[in-house]
């Protein structure tokens, strides 16, 4: 029996909601290659996406097509509840083939068959995983369809949660804080990094009391010393010295949903330009989820925060935050709203936000974050951790 994750209905909901933004765009398919959207269409969750697959979508078809390797169907009839003639692998000597084979040669034959081949189609032009021989292949298999650039249509129906995305994203939470205790608790002088990294992963993977961790999208983040200026690197075998500051940005992530956490701590007494920065950032953090509501927009968050940065004549052109969920690797943000200057996009009540106003400067950098829920009253933090300093 496949895997419930989700009932019927909710996949039922999200289909649905896809299948009304083709018919906006006037598309008869749209073809996704991400695999956070194939798996919020269908439930698919497999360590397949290093080859080619997707999930095709039409208008009139009562469920969506799953296209992938040969081996991974069983992953499929594991994971979905999709029928077995809506699952169409394709045999192993497309894979990394030394032939001219290709599997968007399989993926074009599956289009033609349901009618596609002269069709206005949508692809994931900007998906991670859907590379520019994938589209010439298509182009050159199907030369009387039409391609369009569908990149975000299936992310813009995921921005809104439902109540059992955010019970998950909840329990991801939980897992973060556990991990990012872990990880405080295991930094010290004298400790190579990896050591803390280890603590931290065997957190994420062990979870709770009541339920498991898996992988999360982004590996932990933990730049120190003289780094933490640099915000995404990760761990190496150096040791930690008294005077370095460290960076923990990590998520737990349940049933692929995640709540990503950051926070910065200090090997030995703390310098006062450190604490200072971090008691700015403490307060510019809680001024952007103040301002959150639903009818506000993301820039009105991130002026926010800018606001009370500039009072201790601190300036930040980054972005502050970004619609987050469901996610594999490379990420876990969703692409689509982002708290910055000009993002008009306006809050609903169930979107989910990372917000992470770190200050990064040459010699040093402070990093605090939040994962949280718009509500119909403000700005629901997700984990319940401590925002301030933190000293080893």
């Amino acid at each position: 029996m496949p895997r419930a994750v989700f009932d019927s209905t909710e996949y039922d909901r999200r289909i649905a909601r896809t299948k009304a933004r083709l018919r906006e765009r006037e598309l008869d398919a749209v073809f996704v290659a991400d695999p956070a959207n194939m798996n919020y269409l269908t439930g698919y969750d497999g360590w397949s996406f290093y080859v080619h697959q997707g999930v095709v979508v039409t208008p009139d078809r009562d469920e969506p097509v799953w296209i992938g390797r040969m081996m991974d169907a069983n992953g499929a009839r594991a994971t979905t509840t999709l029928s077995e003639e809506s699952i169409r692998p394709y045999s192993d000597d497309h894979v990394h083939s030394p032939y001219d084979l290709h599997p968007m040669d399989f993926v074009a034959d599956v289009l033609a068959d349901l009618g596609l081949d002269e069709g206005r189609i949508g692809l994931e032009m900007d998906a991670s995983y859907f590379t520019a021989k994938s589209y010439t292949r298509l182009q050159q298999n199907l030369p009387e369809a039409t391609f369009e650039d569908t990149t975000l249509l299936v992310n813009w129906v995921r921005v809104k949660k439902s109540e059992r995305e955010l019970e998950y994203m909840r329990e991801a939470a939980r897992i973060s804080e556990n991990a990012m205790l872990a990880g405080l608790d295991a930094i010290e002088e004298g400790v190579p990094e990896y050591e803390a990294a280890e603590a931290i992963y065997s957190a994420l993977i062990e979870g709770t009391d009541a339920f498991g961790g898996d992988y999360p999208a982004i590996v932990p983040l933990m730049p120190s010393g003289d780094h933490t200026g640099t915000p995404h690197l990760t761990w190496t075998d150096r040791r930690f010295e008294d005077g370095d500051p460290v960076i923990i940005e990590l998520s737990g992530c349940r049933h692929r949903y995640h709540s990503p956490l950051a926070r910065t701590t200090f090997v030995g007494d703390p310098p006062s330009a450190v604490q200072e920065t971090a008691d700015i950032v403490v307060a510019g953090m809680e001024a952007a989820l103040d301002a959150v509501e639903p009818g506000v927009t993301c820039e009105a968050v991130e002026r926010a925060w800018r606001d009370e940065i500039a009072k201790h004549d601190v300036e930040k052109e980054d972005r502050i935050g970004y619609s987050v969920g469901l996610g594999y690797p490379p990420d876990w943000g969703e692409h689509t709203a982002s708290l910055r200057p000009g993002d008009e996009t306006v809050l609903e009540e169930d979107m989910t936000f990372h917000t992470i106003p770190g200050l990064w400067f040459d010699d040093f950098g402070v990093e605090l974050s939040e994962t949280f829920r718009v509500t119909s009253t403000g700005a629901e933090p997700l984990a319940d951790f401590p925002r301030r300093l933190f000293t080893a």
